[in-house]
């Protein structure tokens, strides 16, 4: 059954084509990385830099797609494709959002790298 947080079809293939114990050393990067990629956003908004959300974003929605994190890569492409300036007040808060489908996102990643 697939989860709300990540497509198990998409995870099946990334194992299919990659193998199992690559994949499990992907989800361990990524659990690792997206943390920091939550933080660059954070200074990113704080330093009024446009350039480098919208790099950590494209990143971040990069890392979503691959694993079927799929509201979690929609809510980073959003991010992406919106202009810091235009986000304005509202940028924290879409990060914390984009925070939350992160923390669904690794607990199945978590869930399905021992299944």
């Amino acid at each position: 059954m697939p989860s709300a947080a990540i497509d198990a079809q998409v995870f099946a293939e990334l194992q299919e084509t990659t193998g199992a114990d690559f994949v499990v050393e992907l989800v361990d990067s990524f659990l690792e990385d997206a943390p920091q990629g939550l933080a660059g956003l954070r200074a990113a908004i704080a330093a009024g830099d446009a350039d480098a959300f919208r790099r950590q974003a494209h990143s971040l929605k990069s890392n979503g797609v691959t694993f079927g994190a799929t509201a979690f890569a929609d809510a980073a492409r959003a991010l992406e494709h919106t202009p810091l300036a235009e986000l304005g007040d509202g940028a924290a808060a879409r990060v914390a959002e984009l925070a939350t489908l992160f923390d669904a996102a690794a607990a199945e990643l978590r869930r399905l790298r021992h299944a």
